[in-house]
């Protein structure tokens, strides 16, 4: 990412929002989309356009929506740049979003636009914007078995050295994005306060899905 945020000054006011159940863009991550429903395709021109920010936020669970009305939304998602886009050649659009910072949405916009857009806050969460932490050793060490074990119970190939390899920081991202977690516990890995704390839950959700892994799965032939 080109573009460097040194702090909440940095990012607009108001964003464009992408309401995606299950979508976990962590500051730091990446996360790729595949973008087809006009709206939203409409969403990312106009984002190409301007400061190519797109706000992704899961919907609120549990929450239904008033005839007529959307769907209401989590109070935190996360403000992610276009660091990619490609055309498919089929109306389609392949994106990556790298993420910036996390943000409180403040209201929503009446706007005539086909998509969400809102006036969100940067300001609760200055520690996206500075050197992310490093993990105690003994703990990444547990994150490393964790995952590499959980991606075997789960059957993805995933090589063990390039788990290790990983700097904390991605590794994490990674770990809590792919993992199989629900849309709750993903929020609960966005909203955690800080690496080291995401660290902590990320380690035990993991072993929890571990075991649920563990049990149900097939011997290998």
């Amino acid at each position: 990412m080109n573009r460097t945020y040194s702090g909440p000054s940095d990012l607009p006011t108001t964003i464009p929002i992408f309401p995606l159940a299950g979508a976990l863009l962590l500051p730091g991550g990446q996360l790729p989309l595949n973008i087809f429903e006009p709206r939203y395709l409409a969403m990312f021109d106009d984002a190409m356009r301007g400061e190519r920010i797109i706000g992704m936020i899961q919907p609120a669970e549990g929450a239904d929506a008033p005839a007529g009305e959307r769907q209401p939304l989590r109070a935190v998602g996360t403000a992610g740049r276009i660091t990619q886009l490609s055309e498919t050649g089929d109306g389609r659009y392949f994106v990556i979003l790298s993420g910036v910072a996390r943000f409180r949405i403040l209201s929503q916009m009446d706007s005539q636009k086909p998509y969400r857009e809102a006036w969100v806050d940067f300001s609760p969460f200055p520690e996206d914007f500075l050197p992310s932490a490093a993990v105690p050793t003994k703990q990444r060490t547990e994150l490393n078995n964790v995952a590499f074990y959980l991606a075997q119970a789960l059957r993805l190939e995933i090589a063990r050295n390039d788990v290790e390899a990983m700097p904390d920081a991605d590794m994490i991202s990674v770990f809590a994005m792919i993992g199989p977690f629900d849309p709750a516990e993903k929020q609960a890995l966005l909203e955690a306060p800080g690496l080291l704390a995401r660290a902590d839950l990320l380690l035990a959700l993991g072993e929890v899905a571990l075991s649920r892994a563990l049990k149900g799965a097939k011997p290998l032939q």
